[in-house]
């Protein structure tokens, strides 16, 4: 730890580094960040830096307002996008109370916690997002958005602004030495998806938070709106965060078994059975806001029922067939959760319940081997498949009654997470929307 400590003292004199932003996040996933000089840098790499948490959504009372945030210094980089002006780095926090401990309200915390559980059962945690998103031309809310282009799939043109930027960001990111490992038009008008290599998840929650950032601000540079909303137009599919997952022993994939017709291990199984057990309790957390159950709806390619299937994209989970000579490579593909998500809350609750059914030995569910999305409510009913919530309320009322994910938040978050939750559902059970002006209001 000294060493890196020492390393980041070094480059920042070295390279001139006129500013570090210490990036935090709040409970809601929000980036915050504030700026500190090279002075202060080794002060706050020894002891943190105190600020006022009860400026921050979910973070202190003002009674017990100041905390400490403490750099970790292992993610230490030098911010690419200033190339003409003084050199500016950034360093992810840990957030502390002022006699040491940690902050119940940190979510690098909640995750650590949940990834020391895994540990303590010789588990290193792996996650592999592919992250959806849209440029727009106009980021005025009171407007329609305006997309910049009409591709599909894997669209190829010659000049196409966006995929420049998508490329941009790609380069950015890889300067950054965040890997990725391919990029692409997605299906809707000027949409684009970036596939990450896979790391371990409390690596991979920072870098969900760098990309979204890296996204924005080369979009903004050329005048351009980049939006992670989960279902910002009507028509056409949304965009999600399918996270390929898996769990190692030292340096062996916990999740591959050559004797099994699937490949897939005992853990692997019953990792999977907690994750569909649990997964109504932990969608809240994975899709947290009230637009994101308007991309969860049939007919956009986005998951809305509780099943797993080999090579089925209508199932929440999704077994990848793997290459004979990629063992290593064996893993699932969890679904549901949407890019506006904390990456850090929605991976701590997803090994949460993978855990728990490793823990209980629960039994995977058969196979869900047709199109789900073209079987009648009976037969859904008949092989014992459910919907997800299909709604933000839904959702928050599931997880409000569940211990599994009170005991991975904590009792600070869980608490405080539902209470904005029920307030945000409130104000938009309340809001006249223009559907309702355009659909009744001419007739009643």
């Amino acid at each position: 730890m000294r060493s890196q400590q020492e390393y980041v003292l070094r480059t920042v004199e070295e390279r001139a580094v006129r500013f570090v932003q210490l990036w935090f996040t709040d409970v809601l996933g929000t980036a915050k960040t504030f700026a500190i000089t090279p002075a202060e840098l080794e002060n706050a790499l020894e002891e943190g830096m105190t600020f006022d948490g009860s400026a921050i959504d979910g973070f202190s009372r003002v009674q017990e307002s100041d905390v400490l945030a403490r750099p970790d210094a292992k993610t230490f980089q030098i911010l690419p996008w200033h190339p003409d002006e003084a050199p500016v780095a950034r360093v992810f926090c840990d957030i502390f109370n002022l006699d040491g401990t940690p902050f119940e309200g940190c979510p690098r915390h909640v995750l650590r916690r949940n990834l020391d559980r895994a540990r303590e059962q010789g588990f290193t945690f792996f996650a592999s997002p592919e992250i959806e998103y849209f440029y727009f031309a106009n980021p005025d809310p009171s407007k329609p958005p305006v997309t910049l282009d009409t591709g599909s799939y894997f669209e190829l043109t010659a000049t196409d602004m966006a995929s420049d930027m998508r490329k941009q960001s790609v380069l950015t990111l890889e300067e950054m030495g965040i890997p990725v490992e391919h990029a692409q038009h997605e299906d809707a008008p000027s949409q684009h998806e970036i596939d990450l290599r896979y790391t371990d998840a409390l690596t991979m929650a920072d870098t969900v938070m760098t990309v979204r950032l890296v996204v924005k601000e080369t979009a903004q540079r050329q005048g351009v709106h980049a939006s992670f909303m989960p279902k910002p137009l009507t028509g056409v599919q949304g965009s999600g965060m399918h996270t390929h997952l898996s769990l190692f022993e030292g340096d062996t994939n916990a999740f591959y078994d050559a004797d099994d017709p699937f490949g897939l291990s005992e853990v692997a199984r019953r990792f999977t059975a907690g994750l569909l057990r649990h997964a109504h309790e932990i969608t809240a957390v994975t899709n947290q806001w009230v637009n994101s159950y308007k991309r969860l709806v049939v007919g956009y390619e986005a998951p809305i029922h509780v099943s797993w299937a080999r090579n089925n994209r209508s199932a929440l989970i999704r077994v990848p067939v793997i290459k004979r000579s990629k063992h290593e490579s064996t893993r699932i593909e969890y679904r549901a959760p949407d890019t506006a998500c904390n990456p850090y809350l929605a991976f701590a609750v997803i090994l949460a319940a993978g855990l728990k059914g490793v823990e209980e030995g629960y039994e995977l569910p058969r196979e869900a081997a047709t199109n789900l999305f073209a079987m009648t409510p009976e037969e859904l009913a008949a092989d014992d498949i459910r919907p997800l919530p299909g709604s933000l309320n839904e959702a928050v009322a599931e997880m409000e009654h569940s211990e599994l994910v009170a005991e991975a938040l904590g009792e600070h978050v869980f608490e405080w997470f539902i209470r904005n939750k029920r307030a945000e559902w409130g104000a938009y059970k309340t809001h006249i929307s223009q559907f309702e002006l355009d659909r009744y209001f001419p007739l009643l």
